[in-house]
C-alpha cells in the first residue's frame, strides 16, 4: 500500500493495515516543495527500524539521485517509476528493484525490463499509461493487453507474478474487488492500494475460494501416482496438476498469514 512520504504520522498505521508491504512514496504523492522533507521523514522511519519499499522520484528529475542515495544507505527495496531496461541498466542499483512499468515504451520493452539484474518484480502503473495513450483510468478492459504483456514477460524471465495497478476510487469497494479478481484471473500476484480500506478487499480477491481449493484437491487426487487421470470427464495432465498444486500452495500461505 502506498503511503505519502511527507505524512510520517501515517507510516505506522499503514504498516499495520494488513498489506504485504508498504510503499513509502516520494514521487506522485508528494508536492515538489516537500520532496526533501519527505525524504527526511522516510530516512527517519528506516533508521528507526521501520520497513518498506521506497518509490523514488523519476530518474529524469532533480530528486532521484538523493532518493537513491538514501535507499542505498539502508538497503531497502526501491520502486522505480517509468522504468525501462536501458535506464535500469545504467543505474545498476545495488538493492532489490521493483520496476514500475507505466509507459508505452516500458510495456513494449517489458521482457527486457524483467531480465535486468536486480529487478525482482514488476508492477503496473495503469494511471500513467492510461493518460499517455488516452484511455479512461478506470477502464480496466482497455489496458488488458498491457497487463498481459507484463504477466508474460515476468513468467518468461522467471520472476514472481507482477503487481497490478491501483483502483482510484477509494470508497467503492465493489470496484476494488472486481479489479482484484480480474487481475488475479489475468495472472497477477497482487495489487497496489492507495487506502487501508482497499487492502482486505484486495487480499480476498487474490485468495483462492473454497470451491477453487476443493477442485484443486480433486485434481490432485484424480491425477494419482501416474500424474494423469480424468475428473468429471476432463483430462488431468501435468499442466493441470501443476496449476492445482500452485493454487493449493497459495491457499496454504493465505491460511498461515
Amino acid at each position: 500500500m502506498f503511503v505519502p512520504g511527507d505524512r510520517p504520522e501515517r507510516f505506522t498505521k499503514a504498516a499495520g493495515c494488513g498489506a504485504d508491504q508498504i510503499i513509502l512514496d516520494l514521487e506522485d504523492a508528494v508536492a515538489p516543495a516537500l520532496k526533501a522533507l519527505a525524504r527526511r521523514h522516510v530516512r527517519d522511519w528506516l533508521a528507526g527500524g521501520g520497513a518498506g519499499i521506497v518509490r523514488v522520484n523519476g530518474f529524469d528529475t532533480r530528486w532521484c539521485t538523493d532518493d537513491l542515495a538514501m535507499v542505498a544507505e539502508y538497503g531497502c527495496p526501491v520502486m522505480l517509476p517509468k522504468a525501462d531496461a536501458e535506464t535500469l541498466r545504467s543505474l545498476a542499483l545495488d538493492v532489490p528493484v521493483i520496476a514500475l512499468i507505466e509507459t508505452a515504451r516500458g510495456v513494449l520493452g517489458a521482457a527486457g525490463v524483467c531480465r535486468v539484474p536486480g529487478v525482482v518484480r514488476v508492477a503496473f502503473g495503469s494511471i500513467d499509461l492510461s493518460a499517455e495513450i488516452g484511455t479512461p483510468p478506470d477502464d480496466y478492459v482497455a489496458l488488458n493487453t498491457a497487463r498481459s504483456a507484463l504477466v508474460l514477460a515476468s513468467a518468461a524471465a522467471g520472476l514472481p507474478a507482477p503487481i497490478d495497478g491501483v483502483t482510484v476510487d477509494v470508497r467503492d469497494t465493489a470496484a476494488v474487488r472486481k479489479d482484484a479478481v480480474a487481475a488475479a484471473r489475468l495472472g497477477f500476484g497482487g495489487k497496489l492500494c492507495v487506502h487501508p480500506n482497499q487492502v482486505s478487499v484486495v487480499n480476498e480477491g487474490f485468495s483462492p475460494s473454497d470451491a477453487q481449493v476443493a477442485h484443486a484437491r480433486a485434481v490432485v487426487a484424480a491425477a494419482g501416482a501416474g500424474g494423469a487421470g480424468l475428473l468429471d470427464g476432463k483430462m488431468v495432465d501435468r499442466p493441470v496438476l501443476e496449476h492445482a498444486r500452485r493454487l493449493l500452495s497459495r491457499a496454504e500461505r493465505v491460511a498461515s498469514e
